[in-house]
């Protein structure tokens, strides 16, 4: 060893030295672990995105109260239903509901009310809007519900599968059904099922109620076999349009990682391909396809209007389908808050939720 290098390695070794005797280093930024500054990274990384997500709802709660009153028509007057009725009574309705207040009062208390989960009473229904919200939500939940897991499952098994057989006849008919049936629209598709399956055509005869939620003459199993046997092609209608993105996404995915260098390690150690595809490939394709489950769930519930128009479903749906044709303004303007955060808060909850999956995201 030179001599040049040798002061400097005392320097060093003194300075070791002098740091161990001095104590622990005082605490500050540079001085946390790599664990707490991602952790770190992470929390503001949520709280912007939560305050996005609250500025977006703020925003929807406004364009709610905008929107629907350029809706042509007299609430009031729908409400009669033709009758002949007295400018007073009329006068008399209108200071019941609120409407003869100046266009900015009734904006301060609806956004008011709304904060506190008061939207109002329903003008049809006479009742807190709340309430009919509640009563129509588990039906919506029931149809999205089921619709959401059935596509989930099919569509990242024949992604998976079309992505591994990339180039086959079953990858390009696979393919080409789901871009078919991506571009259908769901209240076509609705009424063509309704047509063949519920109907009949010729000798075929109708297997499916045409609408419904049930028959409401039965009980107990056989209520629920009734309610099964009515969710059948409301379910095949969304699923039947839905499936296609999620099996085109995990495809896409999946082309992505097939050529990495761990799936050929992978081959390499002797695991047979169908493991590889199950072990390896797909866990690590799934990243997108999990963000798109999320964005699905929100975007399907709001997506059920047409579907649960044609098929005279008891959901929120058909209650919105119910609210615009008076108008009702209050219900109108709580179920439209009520898709739009459905659909804000699952693409917030996306967020995140993927730098927990992938930790580049984020950081």
């Amino acid at each position: 060893m030179s001599s040049e290098s040798t002061p400097a390695l005392r320097q060093g070794a003194a300075g070791v030295e002098s740091t161990e005797s001095d104590g622990p280093a005082p605490a500050g930024p540079s001085a946390r672990s790599p664990r707490s500054r991602s952790t770190a990274a992470y929390a503001r990384y949520a709280a912007g995105k939560l305050a996005g997500a609250a500025v977006s709802l703020f925003a929807v709660l406004v364009t709610s109260f905008f929107l629907f009153r350029l809706i042509p028509g007299d609430p009031v007057k729908q409400m009669t239903g033709g009758r002949q009725v007295s400018t007073e009574q009329i006068a008399a309705m209108r200071r019941e509901f609120g409407l003869d207040l100046p266009l900015w009062q009734q904006f301060t208390q609806y956004c008011g009310k709304a904060l506190t989960g008061d939207f109002g009473t329903s003008y049809q229904f006479r009742a807190p809007v709340i309430d009919k919200i509640t009563e129509a939500l588990p039906a919506t939940l029931l149809l999205t519900g089921t619709a959401f897991v059935i596509y989930t499952l099919l569509g990242i098994w024949l992604g998976a599968r079309s992505a591994w057989r990339n180039g086959s006849a079953g990858d390009r008919a696979n393919t080409a059904f789901a871009l078919t049936l991506y571009s259908v629209p769901s209240f076509w598709l609705g009424l063509l099922l309704i047509v063949t399956l519920s109907v009949g055509i010729g000798p075929v005869p109708g297997l499916f109620p045409t609408g419904g939620m049930e028959s409401g003459d039965t009980e107990g199993f056989d209520r629920v076999l009734d309610i099964a046997h009515h969710l059948v092609l409301p379910v095949v209608t969304l699923v039947a349009v839905e499936y296609a993105r999620t099996l085109l996404v995990m495809r896409s995915s999946l082309l992505d990682e097939m050529g990495s260098d761990y799936l050929t390690t992978a081959r390499a150690k002797g695991l047979r391909d169908d493991l590889v595809r199950r072990r390896h490939a797909v866990p690590n394709a799934m990243l997108p396809t999990v963000t798109l489950l999320f964005v699905n769930l929100g975007t399907t519930v709001a997506g059920a209007i047409l579907v649960e128009t044609v098929f005279s479903w008891p959901g929120l749906g058909g209650l919105f389908y119910q609210a615009l044709s008076v108008p009702d303004l209050p219900l109108v303007q709580a179920l439209f808050f009520v898709f739009a955060a459905a659909v804000i808060l699952m693409n917030t909850l996306a967020d995140v939720i993927y730098p927990l999956l992938d930790p580049r995201v984020g950081r």
